[in-house]
């Protein structure tokens, strides 16, 4: 199979939040970087609204609460956290309802502790979201108050579309985006893509577009714009940044097999070349895009809607990587192992909580090894749990869990081996099934034990929907990963668990001295004094630590009132 390169061509981005990784990434597979940001988040000038929704949730007003991004959810936090106590308001959100659109939303509502009922699956997209809601709660949406986290602005066909489906809906802006400060560099990226000096251009979001056309309309060369990139090859990492270029009356060459970074960077500098010399001498690109692996599997034909101004032809349909391409090709060997060693521990390195940390082992595994499914079980007492998913499994992520030995994930973490199978695996004799995990209709599995001191700490678990054969490369990198993440895993673990056992030791320090000052003040005996503050914790629906910082609270209160009249009476 050939490696995946740019073959030296000049590859655009326009990403601002990861511009390092995807520069670092353009070089990786051969190509000449040019990565210009082309926005930045900005907070709002008002934050009444998120507030207002803030306080109706904790009043019970809303029943479903829908997030579309990772820095909504923190966002949004950190606001409410200015007028509001956070763990109420989390207390508020965790009975309601919850959706997220992505893994990104979804892991950041994880690291709060917040279960998410419904997410969306790939392409993650508004539609697949609806889809997911319409699903889940069927004729009884048409009951429910939702409220919806906006994401630098508003969306507002899922808006109506939801409208119609709902008894209320409120939009919750937190951020809002802006053009960079300096916009420079983006006009010089302008007048770049119009001299044709540009030959890919890698569009990760509807903003970067509609922000490129901002400048090039104030500097009257949107035509120019237009004309230039038509002359390139144009990658959207999904439908609704493709719904964004037809708007200008554009239509990209294709989408990646999977909307992420890594996908995206790998097919293109696997096709562009061919693409670039079929658009340059003018023939149609049909053929450009197959499945290297397999000579008849062509793109999966994939309609964009037609948005077009009137002037422009209707949009041709946006052809997808298949999803047999092996995406990863070429990565292995452009990676120098230094590159691989830092670019891994980068990622874990950050002190960060125990799902943050899984939940970037899994993006990493699945940005170097061509997977449609990665799990990761880590071990707690004889059973492995499963801790994280790159598929959205929100009602099983903390609840499955297996003995050691049982499965395929079982053996590989009793026997210290890695297990590749390439076909048919639920034929093996390892194999077990479970009801409610659609990847094992999978084809392939590879799984390779997690270590660290010699002792077992979890499985990384990688699928495939079709049969697939792994090379000892890809078996030894990801024992490879297995063997550096082992120890910032158990880090992780050990640092929730005292977390847990530290908020637990404090709540039994706030309860104990509040049974004192009820003993004192009421005469009563220390399990009276206990059994007030549980009927108290019941009757409020607040948990015994609040009761108790209440008592604490008017103590100290009590006692400053004393100590300003001593000191007025003196």
């Amino acid at each position: 199979m050939a490696h995946a390169s740019f073959d030296g061509l000049r590859v655009l981005s326009l990403e601002s939040r990861r511009a390092k990784e995807v520069e670092k990434l353009i070089r990786t597979y051969g190509g000449e970087p040019f990565v210009v940001p082309a926005m930045r988040e900005v907070p709002l000038d008002s934050n009444v609204q998120a507030l207002e929704f803030a306080d109706d949730l904790i009043k019970g007003n809303y029943d479903l609460v829908v997030f579309f991004t990772g820095i909504g959810v923190r966002t949004l936090v950190n606001i409410v956290e200015t007028k509001y106590s956070r763990e109420k308001f989390l207390k508020a959100l965790s009975s309601a309802q919850v959706a997220a659109r992505g893994p990104k939303p979804q892991a950041a509502l994880r690291e709060l502790k917040v279960p998410v009922a419904v997410t969306a699956a790939e392409p993650a997209t508004w539609r697949e979201l609806l889809q997911g809601l319409e699903t889940k709660y069927g004729t009884s949406l048409a009951e429910m108050r939702v409220a919806v986290q906006e994401y630098g602005a508003s969306n507002p066909e899922f808006l109506s579309a939801l409208t119609e489906k709902c008894r209320e809906v409120t939009k919750v802006p937190v951020y809002q985006w802006a053009l960079p400060e300096d916009i420079e560099p983006l006009r010089e990226c302008v007048l770049a893509i119009a001299k044709g000096e540009m030959d890919v251009v890698l569009f990760m979001t509807a903003v970067q577009i509609i922000h490129l056309f901002q400048v090039a309309e104030v500097m009257n060369c949107q035509q120019e714009l237009r004309e230039g990139l038509r002359s390139m090859v144009v990658i959207s990492i999904g439908p609704t940044t493709t719904e964004e270029l037809t708007h200008y009356g554009l239509t990209p060459d294709f989408e990646p097999s999977h909307p992420k970074m890594g996908f995206l960077v790998n097919e293109a500098a696997q096709y562009a070349s061919k693409v670039l010399r079929q658009k340059r001498s003018g023939e149609a690109a049909k053929d450009a895009l197959r499945a290297p692996s397999q000579k008849s599997a062509k793109i999966t034909p994939q309609a964009a809607k037609t948005n077009a101004p009137a002037e422009t032809p209707a949009p041709a349909k946006v052809r997808r990587v298949a999803p047999s391409t092996s995406n990863m090709a070429g990565f292995r060997d452009a990676l120098m192992p230094i590159d691989f060693l830092h670019e891994i521990s980068s990622r874990i390195a950050g002190s960060d909580s125990f799902h943050v940390v899984l939940e970037r082992i899994v993006g990493f595994a699945t940005t170097i090894i061509p997977c449609d499914s990665c799990f990761i079980y880590v071990l707690e007492g004889d059973k492995l749990v499963l801790r994280a998913s790159q598929n959205p499994h929100a009602d099983i992520i903390d609840q499955l869990d297996i003995k050691l030995g049982q499965g395929v994930t079982g053996w590989s973490a009793e026997h210290r081996e890695p297990v590749a199978i390439a076909s048919n695996a639920s034929n093996d004799p390892r194999f077990k099934a479970f009801k409610n995990l659609p990847e094992d209709h999978f084809e392939a599995i590879l799984c390779t034990p997690i270590l660290c001191a010699s002792k077992i700490v979890g499985v990384i678990n990688l699928q495939h929907r079709l049969s697939y054969q792994h090379t000892p490369n890809e078996i030894r990198l990801l024992s490879t990963i297995g063997y550096l993440v082992g120890a910032e895993i158990e880090r992780a673990r050990l640092e929730s668990e005292n977390a847990q056992l530290m908020g637990k030791l404090e709540t039994r320090k706030a309860v104990d001295r509040a049974k004192g000052i009820l003993q004192r003040d009421l005469a009563i005996t220390e399990d009276e004094a206990y059994r007030r503050m549980q009927t108290e914790s019941r009757q409020r629906r607040k948990s015994m630590r609040e009761i108790a910082e209440a008592i604490l609270l008017s103590e100290d209160l009590r006692k400053s009132r004393v100590d300003v009249g001593e000191k007025s009476a003196s």
